[in-house]
């Protein structure tokens, strides 16, 4: 048993945008007409057009725009402000999914969710603020490794000072956030050789998001934790949205927080 939970967001006291609703706006989007889309959703046209009217009545500015004649025959197209709305409610549920995954180390111990809970939450420009279990804490002279447990069965290493150790009262079984930059992660579409002491975890490709010379990658690790990476733009080739991947971290770039 764990922590989870749905994301919705509402207007005036009613469901105005939820994953169902988005995803069946993306559909009309992609293939322009609303029964097409309806059909590859498995629901009725009927369902799905008192969707968009509820939709509609709510938003600020319409969502669809219907197209008469001309070489395809007409259909149905989302206007500007409805795909703003989709790609704030994906970042939205993006953030809701975080803070959610920093409350399901918790189990079903309300004492130590009440723990978690206390802690203050870190205000950092890394993108990646992962909740973790100190595993085991490893001195040797002025450094120390440590294994962070995230949730699910994805392990990580971390190198930090012995000192730091020390200063910030790590102990095993403490909840802790291994803090990365995106871009100290590397992803490969192999699994490098294991002569390595680099974290080497995998996962999934969830989305893929290009702006100027980088591209960023989102991979949703085997055991739920969700990793954001940045690479060259020039890499966008060899990655596709669901293939499965790998995440390459040095243990020298994992950060530790409280």
């Amino acid at each position: 048993m764990k922590i989870d939970g749905r994301f919705w967001l509402t207007k005036d006291g009613q469901s105005f945008l939820g994953t169902g609703r988005i995803e069946l706006l993306e559909r009309i989007d992609k293939i322009g007409s609303i029964h097409a889309a309806a059909k590859e959703m498995k629901m009725s046209y009927k369902a799905a057009w008192e969707r968009i009217n509820g939709m509609n009545a709510l938003s600020d500015q319409p969502l669809i725009e219907r197209t008469t004649g001309g070489r395809g025959g007409g259909g149905t197209k989302l206007t500007p402000y409805a795909r703003e709305l989709i790609a704030t409610f994906h970042r939205l549920n993006e953030l809701h999914r975080q803070f959610i995954d920093r409350f399901s180390e918790a189990g079903n111990d309300p004492e130590r969710l009440a723990r978690i809970l206390s802690r203050t939450f870190l205000t950092t420009s890394a993108r990646n603020q992962l909740p973790a279990t100190l595993s085991s804490v490893e001195v040797s002279g002025l450094h120390a490794t440590l294994t962070l447990a995230l949730s699910g069965s994805d392990i990580l290493t971390s190198t930090i000072t012995a000192k730091s150790v020390y200063n910030m009262g790590l102990t095993e079984g403490c909840d802790l956030y291994a803090i990365i930059k995106s871009s100290d992660i590397h992803i490969a579409s192999e699994r490098p050789s294991t002569d390595t002491t680099d974290n080497i975890l995998s996962g999934t490709i969830e989305s893929l998001e290009s702006s100027g010379d980088n591209i960023e990658i989102a991979l949703r690790l085997s055991g739920g934790t969700l990793l954001i990476a940045l690479e060259q733009r020039d890499s966008l080739h060899h990655f596709q949205v669901g293939m499965g991947a790998y995440a390459i971290i040095s243990p020298l770039h994992i950060i530790i927080g409280l």
